[in-house]
């Protein structure tokens, strides 16, 4: 299930149903699979042949960073929730956009594939809450934008600084060519303005031609309205976005110094922009595909191999259990609220 197809449904003007990929008994078997795959995931470490030193380090983790990276992540967590309200409706009351954030960290738990998944459950709550499908699809862009925005800046920054030999020494394929490949992508999201909406189909048109063009159009205003919503200062989305991401950074952080290593904090900031790309792949729960990306990252910026696997396992479990659970109380009394409201009581005039 993705964004456009439940706000193709929505432009229909037919009351959503809750999408199959989100209903309660594809959710439990979902997250049995990946509970199985993070087993998988243990047993290798512990037991395959070469990897005993990361079994030992796993057996002797420190339980107060533990601690420490599951605050963390409570924070990161908070973070999103902080900025959701006044991205999608600044009317909205804070309980109902908490659930609904919650919610969408939930989904991503388990299907990350950069948090689509979670907006696409996001779609149906706000459309069920009254939310007009164009507002809908062009706030979720510019959510998914502004959260996103913040790594492919600090990539940029850091990759600069650190090609300069500012901060640390690293080929300069590995920081100034991830620098240069984010400002490019950041310049191709000021410019997606300038393209326009486009003419909208003609009658009779398909069904992908009309798919094309709500993307088209939701795509270039929901780039528009992240830039006004970033240059009207909102210190809960600035703030939000920016402690989403340096706060699940700061997980890994932790992890490494659960199990004795001191990482060079420029080290996980540019590993995890390109590590976190595994979770486009679409394994559940992205497990193997961000623990690969982030392992082999870390490493060939000069972490130690052991302690990186090992880092990187815990952080990985912290990741999905703490969203998983808070997604989970939340999404139980999402459904509940929404089920209460009369048909057509929106969830705010926004």
């Amino acid at each position: 299930m993705n964004l456009p197809s439940v706000l193709e449904r929505t432009q229909e003007g037919r009351r959503a149903a809750l999408p199959a990929e989100f209903e309660p008994r594809r959710l439990a078997r979902r997250a049995l699979q990946v509970i199985a795959l993070l087993l998988v995931l243990v047993l290798v470490f512990v037991f395959a042949p070469g990897l005993g030193e990361v079994s030992s380090l796993l057996g002797d983790a420190r339980p107060g960073w533990i601690a420490v990276a599951i605050g963390l992540e409570a924070l990161s967590c908070l973070s999103y929730v902080a900025m959701f309200r006044p991205v999608f409706c600044t009317r909205m009351r804070w309980s109902t956009a908490s659930r609904i954030a919650w919610s969408e960290l939930g989904a991503g738990s388990l299907v990350p594939a950069s948090g689509a998944a979670g907006l696409a459950l996001g779609a149906w709550a706000l459309h069920e809450g009254g939310m007009p499908a164009d507002r809908i699809a062009r706030r979720s862009v510019a959510f998914f934008l502004i959260k996103s925005s913040v790594n492919f800046v600090a990539v940029l920054v850091l990759g600069g600084l650190m090609a300069a030999g500012l901060l640390g020494d690293q080929p300069l394929w590995l920081t100034l060519g991830p620098a240069a490949l984010s400002g490019l992508v950041i310049a191709a999201v000021l410019l997606v303005p300038l393209l326009g909406p486009g003419d909208p189909p003609p009658d009779g048109a398909g069904r992908a031609a009309a798919l094309w063009s709500a993307a088209r159009r939701a795509l270039v205003d929901g780039t528009a309205e992240a830039l006004r919503t970033l240059r009207s200062g909102n210190a809960l989305v600035i703030g939000g976005a920016i402690g989403y991401w340096i706060f699940d950074n700061a997980v890994v952080w932790a992890t490494f110094h659960a199990f004795g290593a001191d990482v060079p904090l420029t080290t996980i900031l540019m590993g995890y922009l390109i590590g976190q790309l595994g979770g486009l792949l679409p394994i559940p729960g992205g497990v193997g595909g961000i623990d690969g990306g982030l392992i082999g990252t870390l490493i060939v910026f000069g972490a130690p191999a052991a302690e990186t696997a090992a880092a990187v396992l815990a952080y990985r479990i912290v990741l999905f259990w703490l969203p998983l659970i808070g997604g989970a109380i939340a999404f139980v009394g999402l459904r509940r609220e929404l089920a209460r409201r009369p048909p057509g009581e929106a969830l705010a005039a926004c």
